[in-house]
C-alpha cells in the first residue's frame, strides 16, 4: 500500500528548510571560515522554516493554524484554527501528517543536542544561534500541539494527552477515532 501525499510541495518546503539549517550548521565550518556566513545562512534558514510551517505546511498537511494576538489592552492571546472538514476539500493524508509531526518533535530535539555540545565544547559564540534554533522550533512544536489539543494551556495537561494520544493511536490504530478538525478554537 503506497502512501498518498496530496501536497507534495508543501511536504518538501515542511523539511527542506529546518534540514538544511541543520545540515548547513554541521557543515558550516567545512565549506566557509566566516562566523558571520554561517550564521546569518542558519538563521535565514530557521527564519525561513518557521514562517513556512507557522503559515503554511501546518495548514495544508494537518489542517491546523495558530497565531498569537495582541488585543487592545496590550494582553496577549494565541488563537487557534482547525480546518472544517468537507466531502469536496483535498485533506491531508495520514503520511502528511506523520511527516509534519516527526519533523516538527525531531528537529527541536536535535537543536537541544547541539546547545549541549555546543556548551560542553565551549564553542560559546555559537551558542546565541543554537538558542535561536531551539527558539523558533519549539514556537511551532508548542503552538501546533496547543492547536491540535484544542488550545488548552496548561503545557502538562497539553502534553500527557498529546502524548498517550500518539503512542495510543501508533500502538492500536484501529482502536481509536482520530480527532476531528471540525471547529474553530478561540481562547
Amino acid at each position: 500500500r503506497k502512501a498518498k501525499i496530496r501536497h507534495p510541495l508543501a511536504t518538501f518546503f515542511h523539511l527542506f528548510f529546518r534540514v538544511s539549517a541543520i545540515v548547513t550548521y554541521v557543515c558550516c565550518d567545512w565549506f566557509s571560515r566566516s562566523f558571520v556566513g554561517c550564521f546569518v545562512t542558519v538563521l535565514l534558514l530557521l527564519s525561513l522554516d518557521f514562517w513556512s510551517v507557522k503559515n503554511v505546511t501546518g495548514r495544508l498537511m494537518v489542517g491546523l493554524r495558530w497565531w498569537n494576538q495582541i488585543d487592545e489592552d496590550g494582553k496577549s492571546h494565541w488563537v487557534f484554527e482547525a480546518r472544517k472538514v468537507s466531502p469536496n476539500a483535498v485533506a491531508a493524508t495520514e503520511a502528511e501528517a506523520r511527516i509534519f509531526w516527526l519533523g516538527l518533535i525531531i528537529c527541536p530535539v536535535i537543536w537541544i543536542v547541539f546547545f549541549f555540545s555546543t556548551l560542553f565544547s565551549l564553542k560559546l559564540k555559537w551558542l546565541a544561534l543554537v538558542i535561536a534554533g531551539i527558539s523558533l522550533q519549539a514556537a511551532n512544536l508548542y503552538g501546533y500541539i496547543l492547536c491540535k489539543m484544542g488550545g488548552e494551556s496548561d503545557l502538562s495537561k497539553v502534553t500527557a494527552s498529546f502524548l498517550s494520544q500518539t503512542v495510543f493511536q501508533t500502538v492500536c490504530p484501529g482502536d481509536f477515532q482520530k480527532p476531528g478538525l471540525e471547529e474553530v478554537h478561540q481562547r
